[in-house]
């Protein structure tokens, strides 16, 4: 049931498009941050809001706020000492994405009507508490895989990937180009 086709695209783009955050919990400093921080950019990449951190890791979130200041959007990492609370006051579905769960293609209808939805993506170990807590347990295929590739595959099956245009306050805007790279410095960012 892939979305690939033109067809589904313009159908896809004419409806509202759900606001998505991705919380992060289970975060080991010392062993993670490569990791997070490319859980961060993908989600913020795939037209992601905003990604909670449990625990707190404040190298991520100034490299990720440098990453906004550079390429800008509007997307923001979110500290927090415990993800009950971002869990429990979530005004939309809460999505545990997990190799455990019901298949995407089943849940995907209901989520395409929600106006905000927050994806969970567990680290070393994710609590049983989350797995009864989440509105859906969602899986991405049911076989071991990253947390990355299934924030991508959601995101992009959701909202869609964003074109090359610039976005709002950034400083740098890459230009596609067949061969080679090119980076254009903007004057003054809007």
């Amino acid at each position: 049931m892939a979305t690939g086709s033109s067809g589904s695209r313009r159908k896809q783009s004419s409806r509202a498009v759900p606001e998505v955050s991705v919380l992060r919990i289970g975060h080991r400093p010392g062993r993670d941050p490569r990791l997070t921080t490319h859980l961060a950019l993908t989600a913020r990449a795939f037209g992601a809001r905003a990604m909670y951190l449990e625990p707190p890791d404040p190298a991520i979130v100034d490299r990720l706020r440098a990453v906004g200041v550079r390429w800008g959007g509007g997307f923001s990492v979110v500290p927090t000492d415990d993800w009950r609370p971002v869990v429990r006051s979530f005004d939309g579905p809460v999505v545990h994405l997990t190799m455990y769960g019901l298949p995407f293609e089943k849940i995907e209808p209901r989520l395409r009507r929600s106006r905000r939805i927050l994806l969970v993506v567990g680290g070393a170990k994710v609590p049983r508490d989350l797995f009864n807590r989440a509105t859906y347990n969602v899986a991405v295929g049911h076989q071991p895989h990253s947390e990355v590739a299934a924030v991508a595959v959601v995101l992009e099956r959701l909202r869609g990937i964003p074109g090359p245009q610039a976005w709002p306050k950034a400083r740098q805007v890459i230009v596609p180009r067949a061969r080679g790279k090119m980076v254009r410095m903007r004057e003054s960012p809007r």
